[in-house]
């Protein structure tokens, strides 16, 4: 089984023909509403993979609250531990240029209320070898204790390091797994302006310090990780991106989903960033997560 203890949020996305420079304003070109938030996300692309996923967290009692909830809960994901708190729904305001890249403005919203005891009682039903997935857009304590409470019933837990905090170099070192875009990783690592050969070398001393598997998503250059004490790597899909966001999510929830199936390490790897980069081919964050046979269809 597989608890996401994070964000669910409600996108509202502007396109533009390029983003905007500091202080500049330009023209956009489209505007959509998408369910999101990074616990959504990668609950939702863990439940299209075709794994049984609990989502944790909190909506507001507001419009944005049964729509942030509709694609998760089509898809069949159990949603009882998700509490509805007075105030608005968490909100991403997210602008899309006509590359592909984005920018994003998250407000909270529920999302800032949850607290250390919602992490007690997601892991409360959680047994050994059941995996936890956790992010940065819900309260550093709650956080902590989620992870805290994982590793004392030995739950597997994988932690996106996005989007990054202060604390995230500590709490990072609490988790089974981490998964991190290659800024992320520069923060944990302690270390600006890696190159490749950097890179590796900081994933092994890392690795040789914690004993962690460690991930770094590299967009369209795949994904390299250390586990075991062994690099391994990963390619994603050639292709042309129509927008990026939710892409990171869409490989958080595989590669936890690949685990919970029993796939093994390189090959949820694999799987995961295949579904990486289908998610950049449609707009929007949930929308745009495939399908398990999807993915099957092109590895």
């Amino acid at each position: 089984m597989i608890t996401v203890f994070g964000s669910i949020n409600m996108d509202l996305i502007a396109t533009t023909e390029r983003l905007p420079k500091p202080g500049e304003t330009v023209a956009g070109n489209g505007f959509a509403t998408a369910a999101g938030g990074k616990g959504a996300n990668q609950a939702l692309a863990a439940r299209r993979s075709g794994r049984y996923v609990h989502m944790a967290g909190a909506v507001g009692k507001d419009s944005f609250a049964a729509d942030a909830l509709a694609l998760l809960d089509d898809a069949g994901t159990d949603l009882s531990l998700v509490k509805h708190v007075d105030g608005p729904t968490g909100t991403a305001l997210i602008l899309v240029g006509g590359d592909g890249e984005n920018m994003i403005a998250v407000v909270p919203g529920a999302n800032g209320v949850v607290t250390a005891d919602d992490a007690e009682t997601a892991i409360g039903g959680m047994k050994e070898g059941d995996i936890l997935m956790l992010q940065f857009e819900v309260p550093a304590d709650a956080v902590e204790r989620a992870l805290s409470a994982a590793r004392a019933k030995g739950v597997t837990s994988i932690l996106n390091l996005a989007p990054l905090i202060p604390d995230a170099p500590r709490l990072g070192r609490l988790a089974d797994i981490v998964i991190a875009n290659e800024t992320e990783f520069e923060r944990l690592a302690g270390q600006d302006g890696m190159d490749a050969p950097a890179r590796e070398a900081s994933l092994m001393r890392l690795h040789a310090e914690t004993g962690q598997t460690l991930i770094v998503t590299l967009g369209g250059d795949g994904v390299i990780a250390i586990r075991d004490g062994a690099i391994l790597r990963a390619q994603g899909l050639k292709i042309e991106p129509v927008d990026t966001v939710g892409a990171g999510d869409t490989f958080c929830g595989y590669f936890a989903a690949s685990l919970d199936e029993g796939l093994d390490f390189a090959s949820a790897l694999r799987r995961a960033a295949v579904a990486g980069s289908l998610a950049c081919l449609k707009s929007g964050a949930q929308p745009s997560i495939p399908w398990g046979e999807d993915v099957a269809a092109r590895i």
